[in-house]
């Protein structure tokens, strides 16, 4: 049996989808309060990290392979130039919010007022919660076996 008791298992089952919906809280709404891209990609993490302390490496590399995590992981990256190349294209100075100026004026404290903002923050979010899964998962990898088995 791979993971923890089935009781560890039937709460992170509930709690997972709680720290997931959390993490794209603090993503989406990361310029109106404290939060943004970092904490709610970290936070993204911890939710795969959750899943694997529980139900073992195996179970989380189906649901989220080696490879996709590796492409979601450049996509993030490549999100966030393409968004500060667009602000520097667009708008003439560096990072500057082109579409809340000229594209989206909204009213203040509204999702769509920030502009570029939210997707930036979508952007790292992404990044950071593939690259810390990623670390988690590689680093798991490479731990030795303690079941006690020797095989020889």
């Amino acid at each position: 049996m791979k993971g923890m008791t089935i009781i560890v298992k039937i709460i992170s089952g509930w709690v997972k989808v709680l720290i997931f919906l959390f993490g794209i809280y603090i993503i989406l709404f990361g310029h109106l309060t404290p939060g943004g891209g970092f904490a709610g990609g970290v936070i993204l993490a911890s939710c795969y990290v959750l899943l694997m302390l529980a139900f073992g490496r195996e179970f989380v590399e189906e649901n989220l392979p080696l490879p996709l995590a590796s492409k979601l992981d450049c996509v993030g990256a490549l999100a966030f130039a393409v968004i500060a190349i667009l602000g520097l294209v667009l708008g003439g100075s560096f990072f500057i919010n082109f579409l809340y100026q000229k594209y989206l004026p909204g009213e203040a404290l509204n999702l769509i007022s920030a502009g570029t903002i939210p997707l930036s923050n979508l952007a790292i979010g992404l990044k950071v919660a593939t690259s810390l899964f990623l670390v988690i998962l590689v680093l798991s990898m490479f731990r030795p076996d303690m079941s006690g088995d020797k095989k020889e």
